[in-house]
């Protein structure tokens, strides 16, 4: 498909600097660019780059000169990211789905499919369950019993949505992603050697055979509008009352959200986050790659937690933590440099100590 600079200045709501006709068929790195590339150079540190490749049209930093870099035309932005997320909206065709229904799919009695909906091959609907208009569902699908999906969902090759699960519209989940799997929740007869440790720090006390007993999810999962879940990620759903994820909430891959979290709006849940069951997120939280959170915690809005932090307790409003265990992020760094100064300081605490001996014939202080 070829584009016009004109549409993607439209789009990106910026001016056209000089011929806004001219044609490409796809964006490129500055120094890759052909003839027919939209070149991406929004930053001064691509111009060189930019000056090697073949671009007669690029996308620059705000204030640049692209007369002087040969260009015949160019749309010079504020936000360079901002920008990429605005072009990469407009050139990504996404997946191939032919509205209606594949021969291979399996829709039971009772489920309600919306206009404009696609259902790819092999897909599961299970009775009871209503899928949105426009909805996209790729092949090898499963959408339980009375599970309800928005509208202007896509759903990627091998989805599992569970019973009663509630999603909003335009919700996004890549393949793999497993919505309303039962809770990981389990109980002894007797308090379990975990309950016992727990409750005295580190004392299990007699050591006795356990067997544990399921504790069943009765909860579900509900998820707001404009969600995006990555590929393999996995959502319980809660004990009694429903597992949440808030509107505008975005959950990487291999993220696992157990039952009864509730996560707010707008937060980010990069990769490989783990979160225990019954705590709650506030809005536009960040947990960075690694982060694990513990059971029946609470974590308030705008907080950043850095890459590999581990969350065992409260932690207030707007604070930027990291660490394990977690504590407020110039704290972290202030514990690493002494850490990293630990080991010339026992060699002069050493040093300290043999001049100290000398002094006094050989005799230490404890003598």
């Amino acid at each position: 498909m070829m584009y016009t600079l004109s549409q993607i200045a439209q789009t990106l709501g910026r001016p056209v600097e000089g011929d806004g006709t001219i044609r490409f068929a796809r964006v490129a790195e500055p120094a890759a660019a052909g003839p027919g590339d939209l070149a991406l150079a929004m930053s001064p540190a691509y111009a060189e780059a930019l000056h090697a490749g073949q671009a007669r049209v690029a996308v620059l930093w705000e204030g640049a000169d692209w007369r002087a870099m040969g260009l015949e035309g160019a749309i010079l932005v504020p936000r360079a990211r901002l920008a990429m997320a605005g072009i990469t909206a407009a050139l990504d065709p996404g997946p191939r789905m032919n509205v209606g229904l594949h021969p291979t799919a399996i829709v039971e009695d009772g489920a309600q499919i919306g206009e404009g909906a696609a259902i790819g091959p092999f897909v599961v609907i299970a009775a009871g369950a209503r899928i949105g208009a426009r909805a996209r569902i790729a092949g090898h699908v499963t959408v339980a019993e009375e599970a309800v999906i928005g509208d202007d969902a896509l759903l990627m090759q091998g989805v599992r949505i569970g019973a009663r699960v509630r999603i909003g519209d335009r919700f996004i989940a890549q393949p793999g992603v497993v919505i309303g799997g039962d809770g990981f929740s389990f109980v002894t007869p007797e308090e379990s050697g975990v309950e016992k440790a727990r409750r005295t720090l580190g004392d299990q006390g007699e050591i006795t055979q356990q067997k544990w007993t399921r504790i069943h999810s009765l909860g579900s999962v509900r998820i707001g509008d404009d969600v995006e879940v990555g590929a393999n990620s996995t959502i319980d759903r809660g004990t009694v009352a429903d597992t949440v994820i808030g509107r505008g909430t975005k959950i990487d891959n291999l993220v696992m959200i157990g039952h009864n979290n509730r996560v707010g709006e707008d937060c980010l849940l990069c990769g490989q986050v783990g979160l225990a069951g019954g705590s709650t997120i506030g809005d536009r939280v960040v947990l960075a790659g690694k982060v694990g959170v513990s059971d029946n915690i609470t974590i308030g809005n705008d907080v950043v937690a850095g890459g590999g932090t581990e969350i065992y307790s409260r932690v207030r409003d707007g604070e930027v933590i990291m660490g394990s265990p977690a504590v407020k992020m110039e704290t972290n760094m202030a514990m690493y440099r002494a850490l990293r100064r630990l080991p010339r300081a026992l060699e002069q605490l050493s040093e300290l100590r043999r001049a100290v001996a000398g002094m006094t014939g050989g005799k230490r202080d404890d003598d």
